[in-house]
């Protein structure tokens, strides 16, 4: 729950104190999964074109991840598990990790060539073009005559 101040004084809220009230901006619902792991930073960019998301995953190899486009959802996931055993003497010693994330993009709705998407891991960053149908990027400005 959000407890939001409001002064009577002004019947407008400004777009700046609405802007921070929102749950989208407290840290615990954006940047944590349900078990309470953190999700990587995503960057999302549009121009005439394509989208392009960017996925910030160090330390990562492309094998690690899974790209699936079901019903306009664009969903990136990953899952890592790691063991380590080590006896030396009388102590022994044994550590596990695993890591995982999901995101998911709804993606809009007759405007993405699903058959034309394309995936990159590069230094950390795996990035996701979507190239726009011809039909919904923007048409050049023509003069039209009049007859």
């Amino acid at each position: 729950m959000t407890l939001v101040k409001r002064n009577s004084d002004n019947l407008f809220p400004s777009l700046f104190d609405n802007f921070f009230s929102r749950d989208w901006m407290d840290w615990n619902n954006s940047n944590y999964s349900n078990t309470n792991t953190t999700l990587p930073a995503v960057n999302v960019r549009e121009d005439d074109h394509e989208f392009t998301i960017e996925v910030a995953a160090p330390g990562m190899k492309k094998d690690d991840f899974n790209i699936n486009l079901d019903n306009n959802q664009l969903t990136i996931s990953s899952e890592i598990k790691s063991e380590s055993e080590g006896k030396e003497g009388n102590y022994s010693r044994k550590e596990f990790s695993y890591q995982s994330f999901s995101r998911s993009f709804r993606l809009p709705v007759n405007l993405i060539d699903g058959d034309k998407i394309s995936a990159k891991y590069d230094e950390g960053i795996l990035c996701i073009r979507l190239p726009k149908k011809e039909e919904a990027k923007p048409k050049p400005s023509r003069i039209i005559s009049i007859k």
